[in-house]
């Protein structure tokens, strides 16, 4: 049965691997990229969503990067369902003491796999509200308990899209920060919801079909979801989106800053 105020977006670097991975995406779900093939990702990439879907009649939005395999994708509807129950706005992993190479800030969430209720979130948003939240102040958020195994770094600003997540955290909205486990190659982690794993997610999308490590590694993991890619329809329909001039304003943006650099040692 079709879901249609449910969605899922992927900003693709490698269209090779995300032919692939999204058969195993949610059913009857619409289907969003956005091209990243020229740097489009990250913080940049979530400022696009927000533009392009903005009229898309979306309540419930699902981020997930090319290298996610799903094996068992109905389980995002039953974290819906939760977050719903519970007042949540944000549900993903941490991005830091959870997973082995993630050591940075616990609070907030890696973008690999995330739901947001966008619906809500989108009645709030504020891109220039927005920019002005990558800070954390000392003991912030010391009063919320974390009890992680893995290292971790609460000062931790490593990524530039923590601003999204500080923002939101500051106007008081709920994260749902789903468990994780290592897989046995020592590098993909699978994400879990009650104790059961519903996907797993590789990393180095953008190795596969040019690193042969990585390419092998990841489809090792594809071949343990083979029937299930196999089964599915060969061709995945989706709305593409791509900013035709997102990587000239990059370039003319890096430009201007290095003359202004030399102009302030001058």
């Amino acid at each position: 049965m079709p879901k249609p105020n449910i969605a899922i977006i992927t900003t693709v670097a490698n269209f090779e691997l995300y032919n692939i991975t999204s058969k195993l995406f949610p059913k009857n779900i619409r289907k969003y990229v956005i091209d990243g093939r020229e740097g489009m990702h990250g913080i940049y990439s979530l400022y696009y969503m927000f533009k392009k879907l903005k009229d898309e009649n979306i309540d419930w939005l699902i981020m997930a990067d090319e290298d996610v395999v799903f094996n068992d994708s109905e389980i995002v509807f039953s974290i819906i369902e939760t977050m719903k129950t519970n007042n949540y706005s944000v549900a993903g992993v941490r991005d830091g003491g959870v997973i082995k190479h993630r050591t940075f800030n616990p609070y907030m969430i890696n973008t690999f796999f995330s739901i947001l209720n966008f619906k809500e979130i989108l009645g709030i948003w504020d891109k220039k509200e927005v920019q002005k939240n990558q800070y954390i102040g000392k003991n912030e958020f010391s009063n919320q308990d974390l009890n992680l195994k893995g290292q971790y770094d609460l000062s931790s600003l490593y990524e530039p899209y923590y601003c999204f997540y500080l923002w939101l955290k500051r106007q008081d909205k709920k994260i749902l920060y789903l468990d994780a486990n290592m897989h046995s190659d020592n590098i993909s982690n699978t994400v879990l919801f009650r104790n059961t794993v519903f996907l797993y997610h590789t990393w180095y999308a953008r190795s596969y079909g040019e690193n042969e490590k990585h390419t092998n590694r990841i489809d090792f993991i594809l071949n343990e979801n083979k029937e299930a890619i196999d089964s599915a329809l060969n061709k995945q329909d989706y709305i593409l989106y791509k900013a035709p001039f997102f990587a000239l304003e990059q370039k003319t943006n890096k430009f201007f800053k290095k003359i202004k650099r030399k102009l302030k040692i001058a």
